[in-house]
């Protein structure tokens, strides 16, 4: 199945039925750049659990927080990077293969829930890759398991 992009907020989710909302977080407990604070923003779930997972010492690249925040809409917080980028340096925090494995996660969830996955561009903004990297991994993960997948440009 195809991505679909549009234009819009991530943190609103178009179409009917279940939804997973899928961003990348990171492994050091650091939460309130980019992203997650249009997350934040709409509902506080997300980041409890993410904060709680860093205090218990669970924030392992790979996994994958699924929060329900209501109206259908779970979040699943994707713990995709190692550390977070520092400026004037060349290293760059996102993991393919912890994408790649908590996207695995992300779609065997949808199937048992009936659920769309929708996201932004994920680990291309503060985690510092290039979107066609990415969408290869979507394509491989959630795609090709027949999952609808939309990725929304703000």
């Amino acid at each position: 199945m195809a991505i679909t992009y549009i234009k819009g907020d991530a943190t609103a989710p178009t179409g009917t039925g279940p939804k997973i909302l899928v961003h990348v977080c990171n492994d050091i407990g650091k939460w309130g750049k980019g992203f997650v604070l249009a997350i934040s923003k709409r509902w506080p779930e997300p980041e409890s659990a993410y904060r709680a997972a860093a205090e218990a010492g669970k924030l392992k690249l790979g996994n994958v927080q699924f929060v329900p925040v209501g109206s259908g809409i779970t979040v699943a917080n994707l713990v995709g990077q190692r550390g977070v980028a520092r400026s004037g340096r060349n290293d760059v925090p996102i993991r393919y293969d912890a994408v790649r494995h908590g996207l695995e996660h992300v779609a065997e969830h949808a199937k048992a829930l009936g659920a769309s996955v929708h996201m932004p561009r994920i680990g291309t903004g503060l985690a510092g890759r290039k979107w066609q990297e990415i969408e290869t991994i979507v394509n491989d993960t959630l795609s090709a398991a027949d999952i609808a997948v939309t990725v929304y440009d703000f």
